[in-house]
């Protein structure tokens, strides 16, 4: 008779604990749960490690559809990481340690800029979007854009009335990723505003996020660039303030044309 009754006081915590996990809208399934108190039992487990093999598992699948939600919403051009990057190529003139440093996102944290500089070819949007895609594993919101799409969408907000609500979507994210400043000169030719809307876009964001920018261009040339010295002024002395300034060594060897010439081999 006691041990029927300790049988029912036992089922009965089971299903309470069960509507719990419910409540909380941990999926919990209930063979899920005998399956672990059995293992508990044969096994000796303590009450961490119960905890641990009970929700353990659905905490990591949770923890990497989250993960992989901000990585989509953050549209990068291509999935980039740090350990596919080829870091023997220009070993010489790419410091690994300080983009594994900028990997672990801690100025996305303490909301400071990231100004990357080096010619084209040698790895800046692999290493950016790497960078994006460790912030997005470590919780941190990321948006990726390039300066052309970034200059048209704005560009197309201020003809309908809507680049409040435009800039409002670059402000949002943690880390804004403005790639490619330097490739953009048919959408600035067809946009005279095109420095202010960018300027605009890093003012906005100053003190409330990271804004990283990608460029071929040295901070002599913006000016001439933009084709509006002020305002490329204006945008320099926004970026640069608390940034991580990194330049890529101009010896450094184009790593497309690189590949480019092993594929006619091939």
């Amino acid at each position: 008779m006691a041990k029927k009754k300790a049988k029912r006081a036992e089922s009965a915590i089971r299903d309470q604990v069960l509507r719990h996990f419910e409540g909380l809208r941990i999926p919990v399934r209930p063979e899920h749960l005998d399956e672990v108190l059995r293992k508990a039992e044969r096994e000796g487990l303590g009450h961490l490690e119960f905890l641990d093999a009970l929700i353990g598992e659905q905490a990591r699948q949770r923890r990497e559809r989250s993960i992989e939600r901000r990585i989509n919403a953050a549209r990068f051009a291509e999935r980039r990481t740090l350990e596919d990057f080829d870091w023997e190529f220009n070993k010489q003139a790419i410091d690994r340690t300080q983009f594994e440093t900028l990997g672990s996102a801690d100025f996305v944290a303490r909301r400071d800029n990231l100004v990357l500089v080096g010619q084209s070819g040698v790895g800046k949007s692999h290493l950016v979007q790497a960078i994006g895609i460790r912030a997005c594993t470590v919780g941190r919101s990321v948006r990726y854009t390039t300066s052309a799409d970034l200059i048209n969408d704005l560009t197309s907000a201020l003809a309908d009335k809507t680049l409040p609500k435009k800039l409002r979507k670059y402000v949002r994210p943690e880390l804004l990723i403005i790639d490619e400043f330097g490739f953009d000169r048919v959408e600035r030719n067809e946009s005279p505003e095109a420095g202010s809307l960018l300027y605009k876009v890093v003012h906005a964001r100053s003190q409330k996020g990271s804004t990283a920018l990608v460029t071929n261009i040295d901070f002599d040339d913006w000016g001439h660039y933009l084709g509006d010295p002020p305002v490329s002024m204006a945008l320099l002395d926004r970026l640069v303030e608390n940034a991580t300034i990194t330049r890529i060594d101009k010896k450094a060897k184009s790593y497309r044309a690189h590949r480019a010439k092993r594929g006619q081999r091939s």
